[in-house]
């Protein structure tokens, strides 16, 4: 993730004068990282919305149900009729929202949290072992693996809660609450959704996932450069670096 080589830089560290030390670098790179990491848990982890439904009656007169969601989003336990009760004279029986997107939320803000520690650790790794770093053929080659699978994880994260986060779409709106209330289908009632929670923060949690997934991508291909995989290709080119000759 860290590249120390001044010829090359990572899409982080293109902010870094040529001439800057290399620990300044460093840090702008896993600053960019863990900054893209915690916007992209953090508005997905802090989401709470708020639904509300209306239930036209006939006759002027209307009900409403509130419905509030969050994180992890098992909306199957989200009450959209809390009790027992009487709406538009019918009796309305204790009814849940659908769905469970749980496991792609937690999946996506999990990914996020372990890259963000691993920021951390590999800043603290290099800051105490930098030596071992440079001397090493197996750090780089750790950290080149560690990079892809972060980069892997990040798009199969932001893949699935892309779709859970439609899935919170479809199961909030006005089909799902007709679709789970038999009293939408009585005869001059009619269910519709007249408040929408803003999305806009689980919108930027998904964007911003997938600039996750390409930021390590990028450092995936620098983080190879410092392996021995590479340097080794480039020597046993044909037309690899001729070696100067020798001063006279």
């Amino acid at each position: 993730m860290f590249h120390f080589s001044r010829r090359q830089k990572t899409v982080a560290q293109t902010v870094c004068p040529e001439d800057a030390p290399a620990s300044l670098c460093v840090w702008s790179d896993v600053f960019v990282l863990q900054l893209m990491a915690v916007l992209a848990f953090g508005c997905c982890a802090g989401y709470v919305g708020r639904n509300v439904a209306s239930i036209f009656c006939g006759g002027g007169r209307n009900e409403t149900l509130n419905v509030t969601f969050s994180y992890p989003f098992r909306l199957n336990q989200v009450l959209l009729v809390e009790t027992n009760g009487t709406l538009c004279n019918h009796t309305v029986p204790q009814t849940h929202l659908v769905q469970d997107v749980s496991s792609s939320a937690e999946f996506f803000v999990a990914v996020g949290v372990l890259a963000f520690l691993y920021c951390l650790l590999a800043l603290l790794a290099y800051v105490g072992y930098m030596h071992i770093y440079r001397d090493s053929d197996l750090c780089p080659i750790a950290d080149f693996l560690m990079t892809v699978f972060f980069a892997f994880f990040w798009m199969v994260s932001s893949s699935a809660w892309a779709r859970g986060l439609q899935l919170v779409k479809e199961a909030t709106g006005t089909e799902a609450v007709r679709a789970i209330l038999p009293l939408c289908h009585e005869l001059g009632v009619t269910c519709e959704v007249t408040d929408y929670a803003s999305m806009r923060s689980l919108n930027i949690s998904v964007v911003v996932g997938y600039l996750n997934m390409m930021v390590w991508a990028g450092n995936a291909w620098f983080a190879y450069k410092e392996t021995r995989w590479s340097t080794q290709k480039a020597s046993s080119q044909p037309g690899g670096r001729a070696q100067a000759p020798a001063p006279i």
